[in-house]
């Protein structure tokens, strides 16, 4: 294949993880208030007087779900070929992966929500942009893109604008609710990581149906240790199954399909720059679906959120026009020593 046609079809591989990054962090913005919208919905179709529809029921039958079209979509690449061809580092990141993104990762924001409030922990979770984009440097030994780190900071401190000015809010206190939500960030960060490194080495197919079937099974005897035997007596309620796979086809299929994709194919500032409009989407969309009231601090904060992914945008605009223009003076000598005259 020449170089400029795989210049071109790189190129294009990156634009699609952006804009798929992009959508997975929209999907994943709307999915607090979605659950909520839904769980309000289960509060008027009570089951034996009670809520059936439950945070932990949505997400246990919503994982269930989605392995059917997983299985539908992915089936053929269960190959004994593959199988054979994965490694045994290839089975434990998978398996890592899938313990620390559907059981630890989850039980951590429950304890960090029930000993903290919310405005905490979403302000503990804007920390989890520029640690990714540091840690992808140093374990996945990619470039450091200065001007996406620069705007995650930045979009940080909109973050904190944001949420220290919402009327009526407790101060910001590091307590153990906040401590779980920072664990809670690592190890999203740590199944991410070993998500892109083990992507680029493994079939899509596979990984994702594997993580999603061992995670989904470790979370039901996770929530069974939590909470006792009773927690799931509810999970196969008409109402429970009706909502969830609203839920399952926008948040779980939807979401981790494009963000899994965007692992495999965007570049870590690109995904950087996507999580870090989180605040401003979650807000937003739980304006429209719940009527909440941000606060005063949404306007100066969001600007200084849009501020932060306009800088790395732009300093990655910077840095593809500085490559074309070395990629084109490297061009134009090959030319010229090509051609010159050399004498007789």
């Amino acid at each position: 294949m020449p170089a400029t046609d795989k210049t071109s079809e790189n190129r294009a591989l990156i634009v699609q993880g952006a804009i798929l990054a992009w959508v997975a962090v929209l999907i994943y913005a709307s999915a607090n208030s979605v659950v909520l919208s839904i769980i309000a919905i289960g509060a008027e179709h009570l089951v034996d007087g009670r809520n059936a529809i439950t945070f932990c029921n949505l997400l246990f039958l919503g994982s269930l779900i989605s392995l059917v079209p997983m299985v539908f979509f992915f089936h053929k690449e269960w190959t004994r070929e593959n199988l054979r061809s994965l490694k045994r580092g290839d089975w434990v990141a998978m398996t890592i992966s899938a313990i620390l993104s559907s059981a630890l990762t989850p039980s951590l924001f429950f304890f960090a929500l029930e000993f903290s409030n919310v405005t905490n922990v979403v302000l503990i979770g804007r920390l989890e942009p520029p640690l990714m984009l540091l840690l992808s440097v140093f374990v996945l030994k990619i470039a450091f893109d200065k001007w996406a780190f620069a705007g995650a900071l930045i979009a940080l401190i909109g973050a904190v604008i944001i949420i220290t000015q919402r009327g009526g809010e407790t101060g910001f206190v590091f307590g153990k609710g906040e401590f779980a939500a920072l664990f809670g960030i690592l190890s999203f960060i740590t199944s991410n990581i070993l998500s892109k490194k083990k992507l680029n080495e493994v079939p899509f197919g596979v990984f994702a149906i594997y993580r999603t079937a061992l995670g989904t099974i470790i979370y039901f005897f996770w929530a069974l240790y939590l909470f006792g035997p009773h927690h799931f007596q509810d999970v196969f309620a008409p109402v429970v199954l009706k909502w969830t796979l609203v839920y399952a086809a926008l948040v779980i299929i939807g979401g981790q399909f494009a963000w899994n994709l965007a692992l495999k194919k965007a570049r870590s500032g690109d995904m950087t720059m996507a999580t870090s409009f989180t605040p401003v989407a979650s807000i937003t969309i739980a304006m429209l679906l719940l009527g909440e009231d941000p606060g005063d601090g949404i306007y100066l904060g969001g600007t200084i959120i849009i501020a932060g992914i306009l800088t790395g945008l732009w300093g990655r605009k910077r840095k593809e026009r500085a490559e074309k223009e070395r990629l084109a003076r490297e061009n134009a000598m090959e030319h010229e020593t090509e051609y010159h005259f050399k004498g007789a």
